[in-house]
């Protein structure tokens, strides 16, 4: 809860996708009142949010959303930016536009969300931006988007250091492959999804709720005493090297 003791509110960037809405329902259960927006927001369903429509990589309907979430829910107590892309591409048959496209849709919107959430945050919260498993281990034909996610947790640790005198926390969480809306054509065909799973030593691909858990920590008082972290949630790709099999 926030420590004026009131209804603490989440904004989530991305409120509609795979893992918004996950997160949405969490926050929701431990007594948050939510907001957010999407592009599409009918896609919410019946989860009890205010959301507007904005894109998220043009930064004035973003400072408008933002405004327009104040107006109808106050201040927000956490930000949560759960919006993105997946590019899987080398770098040689990698277009100008879709490397510009990447950058807008993961680096570019972040900081759009970052910058006018620490301006909406009054009495400090909590930021928490999605990286990517690509940022923290060389993937083959992941450059583009493990550019864009460097880019991200970098951009989290500096807003750390910038805000932490205002009481605002900022983390980012870099996930693995995620069975989202994204990840559907990667995990399609069955072939895909056993070397998607076999890539990950538990074993498996990331649910929603995987990655909502950790965020809806770090969102929350529990975590006050944490900020300027990159936090993995990846099913070991990152750290843990797989015994050989012979």
């Amino acid at each position: 809860m926030a420590e004026n003791n009131e209804t603490p509110v989440a904004y989530i960037a991305g409120i509609t996708g795979s893992i918004g809405q996950e997160l949405a329902k969490r926050l929701i259960n431990a007594g948050w009142r939510l907001g957010g927006f999407a592009r599409n927001p009918d896609r919410l369903g019946d989860i009890e949010a205010t959301v507007v429509a904005a894109d998220a990589t043009d930064s004035a309907a973003l400072s408008d959303a933002f405004s327009e979430l104040q107006e109808k829910l106050g201040p927000p107590t956490a930000y949560v930016h759960c919006v993105g892309s997946i590019l899987l591409k080398p770098a040689h048959i990698t277009k100008d536009e879709e490397w510009a496209q990447t950058i807008d849709l993961n680096l570019n919107s972040a900081f759009y969300g970052l910058r006018s959430s620490v301006k909406a945050m009054k009495q400090g919260g909590s930021i928490v931006l999605i990286s990517s498993t690509a940022a923290q281990v060389g993937l083959p034909s992941h450059e583009a988007i493990a550019a864009a996610k460097g880019g991200v947790e970098s951009l989290a640790r500096s807003a750390a250091a910038t805000y932490a005198s205002k009481g605002i926390r900022v983390n980012s969480v870099a996930l693995g492959l995620v069975e989202t809306n994204l990840s559907e054509a990667m995990l399609s065909s069955e072939t895909g999804r056993k070397i998607s799973e076999a890539m990950h030593p538990l074993g498996r691909v990331g649910q929603p709720a995987d990655a909502a858990s950790l965020i809806a920590w770090l969102a929350s008082e529990d975590a006050s005493w944490v900020t300027g972290q990159c936090w993995a949630c990846d099913g070991g790709v990152s750290s843990v090297r797989q015994k050989t099999k012979v």
